[in-house]
């Protein structure tokens, strides 16, 4: 099924009589087989309206991540929450989609500073499970009374709705970036280094380490600051003066291919093994890598958001992801199976196990949106409705 308009969606899901996997732009791993129509949104493309000094933008749920950057950028402007394409992780070959996105909550390294996609959401419409088209919120920012459907729709991975089309508020793109870095520093000392970047008032909007390997035989500990160029200047002296004391400093395209990276997971792609997510505290994350390397089948990671991020590969064992869960949950964090071999997603879970009371939550919203269950079934069964990515 490929619906053209809402109309066509309405009818579709109207119509469904059995499990409907929900897919945008394919750059994402089909987590399970699935007995069931296959739900493209491609065909809810286009750009409805954009108001660039209103920093509005609305578009169709199906519309190419690319169409909608490359027009942002005309106008000197973009998505702050800086979305990844997934394409080289996953070894896919599909077009990453504005629904896609905003169903999975994808935000980048920018967002320790600008915020989640989900915080750029001013209203969504979509069509719930039971073929009954919904519309919330609108083209400002403003509360709400009962269900926060534009919050909730960002992360539900299409169980709860499919998504036809999605309003932003999209922010200018600064003159100037410039990107502090280090090598050679351990785990712990680079986290530490991030935090420290981030304590300070100079308005830091990326900070990762990458380890040895990755980006050459040394780590590779990153600090981002953007702005105007007297801002970046003064803000960059004072960093090297402090915290950021034997740092280099390099700006435009190098810095921004060096984000890209570390956006798009590309240093991990071409790693044998699980890749999963990780969220930690970010003082956490050194002891977390400690922990699983003393375990041993732990391959080279990357930490965003000053360690609060972890993107790694393990082998591919139940036995080793029970023991990352168990390791993560001793944290308070979780963590998420991004991309795997069919035989390893059929018996490891996605998400984590959800505590009893937040699965009867999760449940009751389900049977609220998607009362036949039959919008993406299965693939949340085992996390919270709207958990961060």
């Amino acid at each position: 099924m490929r619906p053209e308009s809402e109309s066509q969606l309405v009818e579709a899901l109207r119509d469904a009589g059995g499990p409907v996997e929900v897919r945008g732009g394919s750059t994402r791993l089909a987590w399970r087989p699935m007995a069931g129509d296959v739900l493209e949104t491609g065909g809810l493309s286009g750009v409805r309206l954009y108001e660039p000094g209103a920093q509005t933008l609305v578009a169709g749920a199906g519309t190419p991540l690319a169409e909608i950057e490359a027009l942002l950028a005309e106008k000197g402007q973009r998505l702050a929450f800086e979305p990844m394409e997934a394409q080289a992780l996953m070894g896919t070959s599909g077009t990453a989609t504005l629904g896609g996105v905003i169903a999975a909550n994808i935000s980048g390294p920018r967002r320790v500073q600008a915020g989640a996609a989900r915080d750029f959401l001013l209203g969504v419409r979509f069509v719930d499970g039971a073929g009954t088209l919904v519309s919330n919120g609108g083209r400002v920012m403003k509360n709400v009374t009962g269900y926060d459907l534009v919050k909730m729709m960002a992360g539900s991975w299409g169980t709860l709705g499919v998504l036809s089309e999605v309003s932003l508020k999209v922010l200018a793109t600064p003159p100037v970036e410039c990107t502090l870095m280090l090598r050679g520093l351990d785990v712990a000392a680079g986290v530490a280094r991030l935090c420290a970047a981030m304590g300070t008032p100079y308005d830091v909007t990326g900070t990762a380490h990458l380890e040895a390997g990755l980006a050459g035989a040394e780590s590779l500990t990153l600090v981002r600051i953007e702005g105007l160029p007297g801002s970046v200047a003064h803000r960059r002296h004072a960093l090297l003066a402090g915290v950021c004391s034997g740092f280099e400093s390099v700006e435009g395209e190098e810095s921004a291919a060096l984000w890209r990276a570390v956006r798009d997971v590309t240093p991990l792609a071409d790693l044998a093994g699980a890749v999963w997510q990780v969220s930690v505290k970010p003082t956490d994350g050194p002891r977390l890598l400690a922990a699983l390397e003393t375990a041993g089948g732990r391959g080279p990671a990357i930490c965003d958001w000053s360690g609060g991020r972890l993107w790694l590969v393990l082998e591919e064992s139940a036995a080793a992801a029970a023991r990352l869960r168990a390791e993560v949950a001793a944290l308070g964090g979780h963590a998420t199976l991004m991309r795997a071999s069919e035989a390893h997603r059929a018996e490891v879970p996605m998400f984590k196990p959800q505590a009893p009371g937040v699965a009867r939550l999760a449940e009751r919203l389900r049977a609220t949106f998607d009362p036949r269950g039959i919008l993406n079934p299965g693939l949340m069964a085992a996390m919270p409705v709207g958990v961060p990515a």
